[in-house]
């Protein structure tokens, strides 16, 4: 197959500059959505008997933590097949540094993505004070909102494990489409043509047998 594909209009790393700055501004869309549609989590602040704060959820809404997290995960993976299927689309930068800034900018969206959602759900659920919470010996119960956890905990290792999945999500679809292509340059520019001709495969000879020789020496039965 010939690669017909002329030369592109712009450089290799201008290239993958603009693939690196188009998936950071994704990341900004990608937590604003999230803050839209993960689910708060509604608790209490109450005041026990023995004057303590104490505070819980309400029902099953502590799993609610998880369920943030993960539509955060979500969101980032869908962005990385589809970045990735799009930018595989720019045939002429295809190779090392396409995939290089792929998965650059998908750790760049997600760190972002995590940012613009905390201020946001932040900013619109506000933090909980316990030892502010109007609780009296006439009033024991006070109702709160929480914002829902970007991250499935606080740990340094969880954040950036966080971070680096949607990278990882982005390279793996980038090397299915590269198993997928015919050609070894994967149709990118400049093309490298073969002529499939390749030199020959040296086969050893073995040694002749003994059962080979005596059917040869003379006298021996036909």
């Amino acid at each position: 197959m010939t690669n017909q594909l002329g030369a592109p209009g712009v450089s290799r790393r201008t290239a993958a500059i603009r693939v690196f700055a188009g998936l950071t501004a994704a990341g900004a869309v990608v937590g604003a959505l999230w803050a839209w549609l993960a689910p708060p989590i509604q608790g209490v602040v109450a005041l026990t008997r023995s004057g303590d704060r104490v505070r819980a959820y309400l029902g099953n809404d502590s799993d609610h933590f998880f369920l943030g997290a993960f539509l955060q995960v979500g969101l980032l993976g869908v962005l990385a097949v589809v970045a990735t299927v799009l930018v595989w689309q720019w045939r002429a930068h295809r190779g090392p540094v396409q995939v290089a800034a792929l998965a650059g900018g998908m750790a760049a969206a997600a760190g972002v993505a995590a940012g613009v959602g905390a201020v946001l759900v932040h900013w619109r659920y506000g933090s909980i004070d316990v030892d502010a919470a109007p609780v009296s010996e006439g009033n024991r119960v006070h109702y709160v909102t929480e914002a829902p956890a970007v991250f499935f905990g606080h740990g340094p290792l969880v954040i950036a494990a966080g971070i680096l999945l949607p990278a990882a999500v982005a390279a793996l679809t980038y090397a299915l489409l590269t198993a997928s292509t015919s050609r070894d340059d994967l149709g990118a520019w400049p093309p490298v043509e073969y002529a499939g001709v390749y030199p020959p495969i040296p086969v050893a000879v073995a040694p002749a047998t003994e059962a080979a020789d005596r059917s040869a020496a003379p006298g021996t039965a036909s």
